[in-house]
């Protein structure tokens, strides 16, 4: 099974403004763009990968080591690319409050999950993935990146951290929460 450990956007009004700039960026228009279904925008922790079904255990017990931590807001703000805007995979808002906690709970992730996750080739940048682009794009996109580069989209809280499973379809990916941990 493949799966992932997320946080969720809990501030409604947040979850709805991201919507709406993930919109406007679908309305660029094209097949090159391939917007995150709105039931799927989260922020990944960690991306595990395909593992046996016989590893979920370990993996709830190293999300229970995350119940320590207090639970906390962030700041969600700017809008960006991945690798760079110049040449956009992969359209994000980012966080600007709340690294140090979301840092916090991938470094417990990084260090339990040592020979079960898959190596990570990137180091970890909080993000929330918008779209993801495939092929060449006009300017539309570049200039809602400056929009938004430093505005800020809101703030929520994070009260739980939540195991994901994924299953790719041809339609999208269809996430089901498997494990919750309330943190503190």
């Amino acid at each position: 099974m493949r799966v992932f450990i997320a946080i969720e956007v809990e501030n409604a009004e947040v979850l709805n403004k991201l919507i709406l700039i993930k919109r406007e960026i679908e309305s660029c228009g094209g097949k090159a763009i391939k917007p995150v279904e709105d039931e799927n925008i989260h922020l990944t922790i960690r991306f595990i990968g395909e593992v046996p079904e016989s590893y979920l255990p370990r993996i709830r017990e190293c999300m229970d080591m995350m119940k320590t931590i207090k639970r906390f807001n962030i700041t969600i703000a700017g809008i960006g690319a991945f690798p760079s805007p110049a040449r956009p995979r992969v359209i994000w808002a980012g966080v600007v409050d709340g690294v140090k906690e979301l840092k916090e709970l991938r470094t417990i992730t990084d260090r339990c999950l040592k020979g079960i996750a898959q190596p990570d080739r990137h180091g970890f940048s909080p993000h929330i993935t918008l779209a993801r682009i495939k092929g060449r794009i006009g300017s539309c996109i570049r200039d809602i990146m400056e929009r938004y580069a430093d505005k800020i989209i809101g703030n929520t809280p994070v009260t739980k951290v939540v195991l994901k499973q994924s299953r790719l379809t041809p339609k999208g990916p269809i996430y089901t929460d498997i494990y919750t941990v309330n943190l503190e």
